[in-house]
């Protein structure tokens, strides 16, 4: 009896001990919520993101499109050897044999002018270009705010089992107290005390496995943010989508419709096809030839007219290749952008059935949990120890109901995960970001809520 006493105080110790140092580690940490992780993931990569899509070189593209050709300015000489004239000359040389006229001075001005309406369509076809960039800035936006929001949940999942394992803890460390004056009183075997104990340190096993798993979680979530040094101290707060805000008066074709009309990969895809047209548009224009032309003043000493002026049109003769090459290969990007826009539609229009069935699954789950699943289990776990402590019920029948018990909160607070991703997940397919200040449609508001 004096060594299970001892033993019992041990116990009694470490889990003190225990609890002590989980909660001096989670002192320094600061909760954070949905939005300010996103707010911290943009601030820290938007830029990047933006360099990794081009929309400047897009931008740049747009003004080098835009720009008219320069002009040529052009001065040459002529006649640079000595011109020993002979006789009288009407233009002025002197009639001295020695004496030279001077060189001629020729001044050019050459003006390339586009024909066809090139520049227009090289324009909008550079506009329709920064369009897709930017579109895929904002796909890139829709795909990485789920990201960080999967690393959000994962960690406010791990950080519900701790507590789940923090509460056993405790739990059982109230039943030890009672068992051990039980026990001093013959009021239960010592097989009993034993089997209870046991489990009591599993418990504190499942917590320090917990621990593990938070830290882990929290690290990976820092990973994500690109915020390594301040992975120890991201606290998700217990935030969860408005779970009335969606149910089953949702259509499928009209959430299909909504997406096609929001996704921006789509959107990028069409704006892609746009400018495909019009770059086929304009290598087929390529045949017209675009138009030179020249004016000039001239100054020849040596020439009956000393000062005169000269105008010249030079033009491209496509006779043996009328750019046949470009206006095919810009037909063949045309079809394969087409064949594109095609194969994303039917691809958002799979995203969204599965993402609304997902979600209309893990709701319904959810719901039968709150429906008095949970209830019921804290009720039979409660009774069982009432029963235990009353000598009305086995020690095998009181731990399999408080391993009962565990086991439903497990699977709750995963219900609340996946209910939470699934819900991100529709949003996603629809192309609609929660929380923005872009109105929803009448049957979809994202707005989170603090489940209490």
């Amino acid at each position: 009896m004096p060594n299970i006493a001892v033993r019992s105080s041990f116990f009694a110790i470490v889990l003190v001990l225990s609890n002590l140092l989980t909660s001096q580690a989670h002192a320094e940490q600061t909760p954070i919520s949905v939005d300010e992780a996103l707010t911290l993931f943009y601030q820290r990569n938007l830029d990047l993101l933006a360099a990794q899509y081009n929309i400047d070189q897009a931008r740049a593209d747009e003004v080098i499109a835009s720009a008219i050709p320069n002009p040529t300015l052009g001065f040459q000489l002529s006649e640079l050897a000595n011109n020993l004239n002979k006789g009288s000359n009407a233009s002025g040389c002197s009639h001295d044999p020695k004496v030279s006229c001077g060189p001629a001075e020729y001044f050019s001005f050459s003006q390339l002018i586009e024909m066809a309406g090139k520049r227009g369509l090289r324009m909008e076809s550079s506009g329709f270009a920064t369009q897709a960039a930017e579109s895929d800035l904002k796909d890139a936006v829709r795909i990485f705010s789920n990201l960080v929001r999967d690393g959000y949940y994962d960690l406010l999942q791990a950080q519900k089992n701790r507590w789940l394992a923090q509460e056993i803890v405790d739990h059982y460390q109230d039943i030890s107290k009672a068992n051990h004056l039980r026990l001093k009183s013959g009021d239960i075997a010592e097989s009993d005390f034993l089997r209870v104990r046991m489990e009591a340190m599993r418990a504190q096993s499942d917590l320090d496995a917990t621990q593990a798993t938070v830290e882990q979680a929290q690290a990976a979530f820092a990973m994500i943010l690109r915020w390594p040094d301040k992975g120890m101290q991201f606290v998700a707060k217990e935030e969860w989508p408005d779970s009335q805000a969606l149910g089953p008066s949702l259509a499928a074709d009209e959430l299909i419709t909504q997406a096609l009309q929001e996704r921006p990969d789509l959107q990028a895809d069409k704006q892609r096809k746009a400018q495909s047209e019009k770059e086929l548009e304009l290598a087929r224009r390529l045949k017209y030839p675009d138009v030179t032309l020249t004016a000039g003043y001239a100054r020849d000493p040596s020439n009956n007219a000393l000062n005169s002026a000269f105008v010249g049109v030079s033009v491209p003769v496509p006779l043996f290749y009328q750019y046949q090459g470009e206006s095919d290969k810009a037909a063949v990007n045309m079809n394969q952008n087409q064949l594109a826009v095609e194969q994303t539609e039917l691809g958002i229009r799979n995203e969204v059935v599965g993402a609304l069935a997902s979600w209309t699954s893990t709701d319904k789950i959810v719901q039968r949990f709150k429906a008095g699943l949970l209830d019921d289990a804290l009720a039979v776990r409660n009774s069982s120890e009432l029963a235990y402590s009353k000598g009305a019920t086995s020690v095998l029948d009181f731990i399999e109901a408080q391993r009962s018990y565990k086991s439903i909160m497990h699977d709750y607070y995963a219900a609340l995960i996946n209910r939470a991703n699934a819900y991100y997940d529709l949003a996603k397919a629809l192309g609609v970001e929660p929380n923005s200040d872009k109105p929803a449609p009448e049957t979809m508001h994202f707005t989170p809520t603090t489940l209490e």
